[in-house]
């Protein structure tokens, strides 16, 4: 069975993972606040947590839109996370030279979807051992993404996720197609859907991205009925007034709900046995 198991969670093996956190770090306060309400109600689903947040926007909109805190400080956050309440965490790299220092601070390395061509980016990720959740660009057919898997493992790491977040679809709008994850599932690799980045419009509101959180909800119905191995979404207590990407976010209020609802259709379509994310032959 397709998986691996990193800090007590489960990604694949029949198991289902939960990543989530605010776009970028806020403090780590506000950190620990989401961390700690995301985890319970993970916990109470028998779902594995992962928390995420990003020390540095990089890809902003505007040159004066908030980035985060920095490296350091970010790390520092990320790893008082883990310490405090033993969930792995999640963040992305964007330039080589912070491989090392990322790794050794958080269990998870994102590579972004822009930059997952960038093979010198991919291979240090890679090489630095741990696990990878490299999400599918924008502009890339899934099929591609196994020239990204083939660069990891040649690198010495076979622990890669890979992530969907919406295609191109026009100017500034995404649409998601489902066939891309058994398609990318076939690489060996565990499949993750980035609900509240599919639905964002990337410089939709002039200086920065827009988006519509009404369409996280059916994304993920579908994607659970699909039996995705992990689900990925960034909530915030008042999205409407969070430094970056607030339009996609979900509210934390909102956040148990959501997840009861997308974990009861993933159970129910695994133990029908219509969920597969593996090809089957038609009848």
């Amino acid at each position: 069975m397709i998986g691996f198991e990193e800090s007590g969670v489960s990604f694949g093996l029949g198991r289902l993972a939960v990543i989530a956190g605010p776009c970028a770090l806020e403090g780590l306060d506000h950190a620990l606040m989401i961390a700690e309400a995301c985890k319970r109600v993970c916990d109470s689903l028998g779902v594995g947590y992962v928390f995420k947040g990003s020390y540095d926007k990089a890809n902003r909109t505007s040159a004066d839109s908030f980035r985060g805190p920095g490296m350091e400080e970010g790390l520092r956050i990320l790893s008082e996370v883990h310490r405090r309440l033993g969930v792995p965490v999640l963040t992305d790299v964007h330039e080589t030279w912070q491989v090392k220092s990322v790794a050794e601070a958080v269990q998870i390395v994102q590579i972004p979807a822009f930059l997952c061509r960038q093979t010198d980016l991919v291979v240090a990720a890679a090489s630095s051992g741990r696990v990878l959740n490299v999400k599918k660009a924008q502009f890339l057919a899934p099929e591609d993404m196994g020239s990204v898997v083939d660069k990891c493992r040649r690198a010495g790491n076979d622990r890669v996720m890979l992530c969907e977040r919406g295609s191109v679809f026009g100017y500034r709008q995404l649409v998601v197609d489902f066939r891309s994850m058994p398609i990318m599932r076939e690489m060996g690799c565990p499949v993750v859907f980035d609900a509240t980045h599919s639905v964002q419009s990337m410089g939709g509101l002039g200086g920065r991205s827009g988006g519509d959180r009404r369409f996280v909800r059916p994304l993920l119905r579908c994607a659970a009925s699909l039996g995705v191995d992990a689900f990925f979404l960034e909530v915030h207590q008042d999205p409407d007034k969070a430094p970056s990407d607030g339009p996609n976010m979900v509210p934390l209020e909102l956040f148990g709900g959501l997840m009861a609802e997308v974990k009861g259709i993933w159970d129910r379509a695994m133990e029908s046995g219509f969920a597969s994310l593996d090809w089957v032959e038609m009848p």
